[in-house]
């Protein structure tokens, strides 16, 4: 971690474990990046041919060129940047599911993936299955093929649990979708910028991912990564500074999907955050969170009546430890947590019920600690230490 990011950390005199929501602290190149986008480059990229119209633009191409180098994608044309991964998402279900649709997703997903399912399932007739995953998220491939019907259109599921942190063979599951017939798109919330995506090669249809999470980058920014074989419905019509005389959205990528203006400083933070992931390594990235996850697991199996989420230890996992204490409310140990330790970790159901539901805390909920690459030893020795003190018997 860059002596920079630890002076962040410190001067908050806060232990962030919150990384599964959104990254903290961002790197000083971000914060830089957005400062110099507002300063220099506020006009509207595409929508003019001055200087700073023009300098707006680069800034965004070459975020784009960034995201197609991290994630395996042929043509920067193909990625479509949105405000968030639920933007992304519903674009992707909306934008191709028609009625009478089969959708194939899994009982680990976020509201993001299930409320646009449901929505359309109500309205227009689509049909859903949720595929079983063991109560640590595993998920059985020959179940999976049992799954597909004739007309099965797609597969959506979560690369990796935001409550379990357990992660689905995706290239398997495309592989299978494939030969079914089916398209398939990934969540890929947790995972981009923390866990290896190649999406050329893995033959993923479509992938939906934030800007503020793993990506360090800044709220507001996500993206969809689109195969160049598959049209959308555009979730929203309007400008877009090409094909201005044209009554239709323009079929030009990335124009088709990108209507109104940009949020260029929040792109210009993702281009610094992705350049600086990239600086690092992914699998560095992976290998530092996933030790951190294995300490803190450790430390809280270790304490009487508590039970950890999700893949045992030494399996792979994402960043994510969520846990109960035995006749606690996980709000209560949240709360102590802020209040008496300078802990930020996050409880409740995570926007996640069907995960909840798999992990049969559904009744309870859970108290979620996940880390970053930011994230230090002593931040998880801290926790343990803190868990220890509230309710070692």
């Amino acid at each position: 971690m860059s002596s920079e990011l630890n002076y962040l950390r410190r001067r908050a005199l806060l232990i962030y474990l919150d990384h599964a929501a959104t990254s903290w602290p961002k790197p000083p190149e971000v914060i830089e990046a957005v400062q110099q986008a507002l300063q220099g480059q506020m006009a509207s990229p595409g929508r003019g041919n001055h200087g700073m119209a023009l300098q707006a633009g680069r800034t965004i191409m070459k975020a784009r060129i960034q995201l197609a180098k991290l994630l395996d994608v042929k043509n920067t044309s193909d990625i479509m940047f949105s405000s968030n991964t639920t933007s992304a998402l519903n674009l992707a279900i909306k934008g191709i599911l028609k009625p009478g649709d089969h959708v194939i997703a899994t009982m680990v997903e976020h509201n993001s993936v299930r409320r646009p399912l449901e929505f359309l399932k109500r309205t227009i007739g689509i049909e859903v299955s949720y595929m079983e995953l063991s109560t640590e998220g595993e998920l059985s491939l020959e179940n999976f093929q049992k799954t597909f019907q004739s007309n099965t259109r797609l597969v959506v599921c979560s690369h990796s649990s935001n409550l379990l942190g357990s992660i689905l063979p995706i290239s398997e599951l495309a592989r299978i979708a494939h030969l079914n017939g089916a398209l398939i798109l990934i969540d890929a919330a947790q995972t981009a910028g923390a866990y290896p995506i190649r999406i050329h090669e893995d033959k993923l249809d479509m992938v939906a991912f934030p800007g503020h999470k793993s990506l360090l980058g800044p709220q507001g920014t996500g993206a969809l990564v689109l195969s160049p074989e598959i049209d959308l419905v555009p979730l929203l019509h309007g400008g877009t500074g090409s094909q201005s005389e044209e009554l239709e959205q323009p079929n030009v990528r990335p124009d088709r999907y990108e209507a109104g203006t940009p949020n260029t400083p929040g792109i210009a933070g993702l281009l610094a955050g992705t350049s600086y992931v990239m600086n690092i390594g992914v699998n560095n990235i992976y290998q530092h969170e996933w030790a951190l996850t294995q300490h803190i697991m450790q430390g809280l199996l270790d304490i009487p009546n508590i039970s950890v989420l999700g893949p045992g230890l030494g399996a792979e996992r994402t960043g994510i430890v969520a846990f109960n204490v035995k006749g606690r409310d996980a709000a209560e140990i949240a709360f102590h947590l802020d209040r008496n330790y300078q802990i930020a970790v996050r409880a409740g159901y995570h926007c996640s019920p069907l995960a909840h539901k798999t992990a049969s805390t559904l009744s309870i909920g859970a108290v979620r600690a996940s880390v970053g690459y930011s994230s230090t030893k002593e931040d998880a020795d801290i926790l343990i230490r803190a868990i220890q003190e509230m309710y070692k018997a």
